[in-house]
Order: C-alpha cells, then structure tokens, then sequence
C-alpha cells in the first residue's frame, strides 16, 4: 500500500523580511534616542540658564545693597554743598567728619592701600601726613580700579587687599574691576542723651564720655584703649583717639587737639570707629570646580576677610554717575573720576576743613553707581549649541549677540581661563548712592 506523504505549509518570517523589519526597527529607535538626546540637551541647556538667572539676580542683589549705603554716616551724608548756620551746624550738603585722630589709617583695616598719604595714584598725589584736623577726604570713602587684561587703572590695587590677575585659582579674574567703599553702620554704637551723655568744657572742648549701655547697644569691652571713636549727630561727625571704658576720655597724645563738642546736636550717637566704619571691598577670584576646571567667583571682602557670595561671576565693570560742579551728571570710569576727567571737570566745593590738596575730589560727587556683570554656569555643558553660547556685554561695545570668542571683546573666557561651553548672560543695575545730597 502506497503512503501518502503531506507537506505542511511552514509559516515565518524570511531572513529578508527579518533584515527589513529591524532596519526598520533600528531607524524608529535611532528617532527615539535622537528626539531623547535632543530633549535632554535642550533640557540641560534650560537649566544652566536658569542657574544662570538666579545667580546673576543673587549677586546683584548683594552688590546693590552695599553700593546704596556707600558714603553713609549715620544720618548724615558727605555729599553735595555745605551750608553754614550762624550755630556752626552744617545745614545741608557736605557734612564728612572732622578727623582729630593722628592715625586715621590705622583703623582703616582691611582697606585700599594705594591711598596712603603721600602716595600716588595714576595723575595724582596725594597730600602729606596731616598735622592738624582735618575733613575726611573723598579718596578714602570710596576708590574704584577699571582692569583689562594686563593692568588697572589709574593704578593697580595693591596685593595685600586683592590677589593679582591670572587664571590659575586664587587669582583675581583677568578683566574684572575692583571697588572698594566705606560707610558707618548705623545700627551700631551707642545713643547719647539721658544715661549716656558728653561732658564739656566752657571753651566746647570734650572732657569725657560716660557710656552706661542701653539693651541691645554693644558692650563697653569693645572700645579698646587707643581706639578711635566717631561723635556723630545729623549735622556732622568727628572722629578722635580715645582711652578708657565707661568714661572716654580723648587722648592727647594721638589727636591733634580735643574734639569740640558742637551744641543743638540732633540724635547724637558715639561709634567705635574701629568696628564700626566698614569698609567693603568687591573682585572677582578664580576658583576650582571639582571636574578640574574653573570659574569666577564674585567676593566681597571686609575686616572679618574674604566671603564668597556666588561663583559664576567671570566680568565685573562699575560706571560712576558723577555731578560736578554746574548740577550735569556724567558716567565716567573709575580712572576719569579719579582724574576728574583729565583734568577737565572741576571739583565740586569743598569740605570745611580741605587738606592741601583735593586729589579723587570727584569721588564725593558720585550720585549714583552702575554695576555691570556677565555670569556663567558654574561647569561648562559640551552639548550647547554655537547658538546657545552666544552673549553681549555691551561695554566689549558689541551691540548684538556674539560667539564667546568674537572679536572685539575687551576679554574672551578662554583668555580668562574659562571654557566658553556654557550659557552665559549679562546683568546690570543701576543704583542711587542714597547718602549723596546735592
């Protein structure tokens, strides 16, 4: 008997449809990971930025509130015209205390040493060691130093208060400008009247102090024996050598002569100026990331040291609105106000009691301050875009959105040191010296 034999269909996929469908396949999962890639650069670029954001607003902020006290004296202001009453009391205008002190800098710790009497400073010298009372200059509430990438000007600021440029960490960004600005801090220091109170001579000199600490006034162990104590009202302010503890008396031997103690004073309050009168300096330090590269950090120095406020700051230039002497206001660069423009703007009048010479006299004609910043992501992210890394800084004089390495710039990141991978964006503020009174 014959067998049939019966041959089933055989169902599958031939070996060139398996190639077809995962060519297929591969392309699908290749648009997939592409509009993932795409999405999570986009995503990451996002995020540099808004870090960016935050941290630009952050530094800004902080430099703003330094910059509206610069100048203060308690409830007086050294800016402007002086006006006299016939009681002596400085009506208005330029009110900057009387210095009785021998050794004004010595208490000036922490501060901007190119201002030593005597010394120079691009155009000008500054006058010899005082020998008698004098009104506190304008060179020494506040100097500012415009820097590219070699030097500074009007003169390098001296490298026991900032490091010198470079790119490797701890330096000082190549580039960046340095402010340095004085105020006294009202919140301090004790009130007289009622408990605390001056005791005088028939002549006006001052005898003593008698300090009895109300709540909340800081202890008597801070004035030190030799410290200098700053009298001041709403009219003016003085500022004299001091011995003793509860009564303070004025030191002959480190004043010039006794402080005079002037009558109707309005709310008058002792500091120690010692502790008292702060003195802030802004720059900008190389630091290191923890993947071996670099970025800038914006810090702000005074007695108690260096702080670092935000990292991310690579440039930091200041403009200073000045008003001179016909009521126009102006915005120059630290080197023209040091300079008074070449000599071509004159100074504003003087204080009561000038020293020889009136160098930096612009200084105290500065009504308001504007503060420039390019601030980048900490790391640099190597997926942004040409596109992304674009940025203007308008003082480079680059009116529209540029590569991080155009030329024309002034600086480029990578002559700083930085990697120029990354989002990067310019912030500016402009803020009233709220201690000028014109």
């Amino acid at each position: 008997m014959t067998r049939k034999m019966h041959w089933r269909k055989t169902v599958g996929l031939s070996l060139v449809e398996l190639m077809v469908a995962m060519a297929l396949g591969l392309l699908v999962a290749a648009g997939i990971v592409s509009i993932f890639l795409s999405t999570s650069a986009s995503s990451r670029a996002q995020n540099q930025l808004a870090q960016v954001q935050e941290e630009g607003r952050y530094a800004v902020g902080r430099i703003v509130d330094d910059l509206r006290m610069a100048n203060a004296q308690y409830c007086t202001s050294t800016g402007g015209v002086a006006s006299q009453a016939g009681s002596g009391v400085y009506l208005d205008g330029l009110r900057a205390p009387v210095v009785y002190a021998r050794n004004l800098l010595g208490a000036l710790n922490a501060g901007d040493l190119t201002t030593r009497w005597g010394s120079v400073s691009g155009s000008n010298t500054y006058p010899a060691t005082p020998m008698e009372p004098y009104s506190l200059p304008s060179f020494l509430w506040m100097r500012g130093y415009d820097c590219d990438g070699a030097t500074c000007k009007p003169i390098n600021p001296p490298t026991t208060v900032v490091p010198s440029m470079g790119q490797s960490p701890d330096s000082r960004v190549i580039g960046t400008s340095v402010l340095t600005l004085r105020y006294v801090d009202g919140s301090r220091g004790w009130a007289l009247g009622g408990s605390s109170y001056v005791v005088s001579e028939p002549s006006g000199s001052i005898v003593s102090i008698h300090l009895a600490p109300a709540s909340g006034e800081p202890p008597l162990t801070e004035l030190k024996a030799g410290d200098l104590a700053m009298l001041s009202d709403c009219s003016g302010g003085q500022v004299f050598a001091v011995s003793g503890n509860a009564d303070l008396v004025p030191e002959p031997t480190l004043n010039f002569t006794a402080p005079v103690a002037r009558p109707a004073q309005a709310a008058p309050r002792l500091f120690d100026f010692n502790t008292d009168f702060l003195t802030v300096t802004y720059f900008v330090k190389v630091v290191s990331n923890d993947d071996g590269t670099t970025t800038g950090a914006l810090m702000r120095k005074d007695r108690n040291g260096s702080q670092e406020m935000v990292r991310g700051v690579e440039r930091l230039d200041f403009l200073y609105g000045i008003e001179d002497s016909n009521g126009h206001t102006r915005y120059l660069s630290a080197e023209e106000v040091d300079s008074n423009g070449s000599g071509a703007i004159a100074c504003p009048p003087a204080a009561p009691l000038p020293l020889e010479r009136d160098p930096g006299c612009l200084w105290r004609a500065v009504k308001s301050i504007e503060v420039r910043l390019l601030v980048a992501a900490d790391k640099p992210l190597y997926t942004l875009t040409p596109q992304e890394q674009m940025y203007a800084y308008q003082l480079d004089g680059i009116a529209t959105p540029a590569a991080p390495d155009a030329q024309g710039r002034r600086i480029t990141p990578m002559a700083q040191g930085f990697a120029k991978q990354k989002v990067r964006r310019e912030f500016i503020a402009l803020v009233s010296v709220r201690n000028y009174n014109p």
